[in-house]
């Protein structure tokens, strides 16, 4: 891993000349849009990650994929890669096949691994529930749950006929997700219906009962929904219910909301009724958490989640597809924490799976940097990590000017605005999916009399994720930068600041 002095990095003014800047060399300054270091589909189209299983000692992760994109009619298969870091992955081809299957799309669902035998499919057979338009039943109310299994690993897998769970006879009716709830013997599953998330039990992986639900109205139609249970350093332990949501509409994220409480067996008690959300950004949707393991030991105390960098607003806007051939990313890894703040309030925390670090290809220390004003860095890149912990006096706002063009018209800002009592990331002086202009900042709440903060910034060719001191709150929003736009800019407004310990990760491309 290549280190870099501070010597030389910053300019009183202006932003200089190319012969003089550090970054990326001359090659990799192309028009392409791939992520370096974000997973992305290696053509065409993904959507919704289905939550990965561990199998002979890797993480299988699959997905939504649609070859024929972008003829969207013709629906998704289910396509794996795998992974030893989590960072990068290997594309093992198409798991579930559209073309072969009756219902034709394959859609959101999970996989297990069913060491039992549950299911008469074998011991350690992969068994996966995924939702599909069942052609035997009538419009409007076709969506049902079909199971699948595999006995070589995961790479192929045999379909079961009828549903293992039909619809009862209503229109949203999709992305099972389901459990093994140890202490009642039972399969869980939760089920995404409307503004419901269903539960229904079973011992078989088949003969699935309703056995209660868990109703919020008020946050649209709740898709991919998620329960796990977590132990926690700092108190009791939690089981978590979550499901991705949209309340754009209403002034709230649209992302991954989720609840803390208990599971008594047939039903989910949350702690308080109002939802907390994992991510404020506008574009971390679809998100799935998985067991964390290492040496095959699972951790009690983590989950890893990974979300589609899109949303359906705006699903198909994306300069990728015609510079690279490819619409579809995800987020980083994530490892989420429960974190107890009083003997009442809890939080779900997340910040970067520690494998990323890894894979660092170089790291340039800047030490203390004081700012007071606009201060460019003599550095060029487009895709790293940036660190810091920035203290101040007296400020208005504070951050960091990211992906900034030559003549600083276009930028991706991201800081504290002490001032307004919040943290944000701001799209707006770039490209972006969203073409209203409604969608340009998001916030999460800043203590205005505190005096620091912790950013950690991931900037990549497609996105910017934003985790603020502990990762209590985290920001991760699509952006389209020009391929030429690869300055950055510290700044401040209303008083001086000191970014401490100052610090711009690369990553070897995944």
């Amino acid at each position: 891993m290549l280190r870099t002095s501070r010597r030389n990095l910053f300019q009183a003014a202006g932003i200089g000349a190319a012969a003089g800047l550090i970054g990326l060399p001359a090659a990799a300054q192309s028009a392409s849009y791939r992520p370096v270091y974000h997973f992305s589909v290696p053509d065409h189209w993904k959507n919704d990650p289905q939550r990965p299983i561990y199998v002979n000692g890797r993480t299988h992760y699959y997905y939504l994929y649609n070859k024929d994109y972008p003829a969207m009619g013709t629906g998704t298969s289910w396509r794996l890669a795998a992974t030893d870091d989590d960072v990068a992955f290997e594309d093992l081809g198409t798991a579930i096949p559209k073309e072969s299957n009756p219902n034709g799309s394959i859609w959101s669902g999970c996989m297990v691994v069913d060491e039992a035998n549950t299911a008469g499919s074998g011991a350690g057979a992969i068994i996966a529930v995924a939702t599909q338009e069942d052609r035997f039943a009538t419009a409007p109310h076709r969506q049902a749950q079909f199971l699948f299994h595999s006995t070589d690993g995961g790479r192929t897998f045999a379909r079961h006929e009828p549903a293992v769970l039909p619809n009862p006879g209503v229109v949203d009716f999709r992305d099972p997700k389901i459990v093994w709830d140890a202490a009642r013997s039972q399969w869980v599953m939760a089920l995404a219906e409307n503004d419901k998330i269903g539960f229904y039990t079973c011992t078989d992986l088949k003969s699935w009962k309703y056995t209660e639900g868990f109703i919020r109205g008020g946050m649209g139609v709740f898709e991919c929904p998620d329960l796990f249970w977590i132990e926690s350093a700092t108190g009791p332990g939690r089981w978590v219910l979550g499901a991705s949501a949209n309340t754009k509409g209403s002034g709230g994220p649209a992302t991954y909301a989720y609840w803390t409480g208990q599971w008594n067996g047939t039903t989910f008690v949350p702690d308080r009724p109002e939802p907390k959300w994992l991510d404020h950004g506008w574009d971390w949707y679809g998100a799935v958490t998985w067991e964390r393991r290492t040496g095959g030991q699972v951790d009690p105390r983590t989950r890893l989640a990974i979300g589609w960098m899109n949303h359906w607003d705006y699903p198909f806007t994306t300069p990728s597809w015609e510079a690279d051939g490819f619409n579809g990313a995800d987020s980083i890894v994530r490892e989420v924490k429960l974190h107890w703040y009083s003997a009442t309030e809890c939080a779900l925390l997340s910040a970067p799976v520690r494998t990323l670090g890894e894979r660092a290809s170089r790291r340039v220390e800047l030490g203390d940097v004081a700012v007071d004003g606009v201060l460019p860095l003599d550095y060029r890149g487009r895709a790293y990590e940036v660190r810091t912990r920035v203290t101040w006096g007296s400020l208005a706002n504070a951050g960091f000017q990211l992906r900034l063009s030559p003549d600083g018209a276009r930028h991706v800002d991201a800081g504290v605005y002490p001032a307004g009592g919040y943290a944000y990331l701001n799209r707006g002086y770039t490209g972006s999916p969203d073409t209203t202009g409604r969608w340009r900042e998001s916030r999460t709440p800043f203590d205005a009399a505190r005096r620091s903060v912790d950013l950690r910034i991931l900037v990549d060719n497609l996105s910017a994720e934003v985790f603020l001191n502990d990762g209590r709150y985290a920001h991760t929003s699509l952006v389209f930068p020009e391929p030429g736009d690869d300055r950055l800019a510290l700044y401040t407004d209303g008083g001086p600041a000191v970014f401490n310990d100052l610090v711009i990760t690369e990553f070897d491309p995944v």
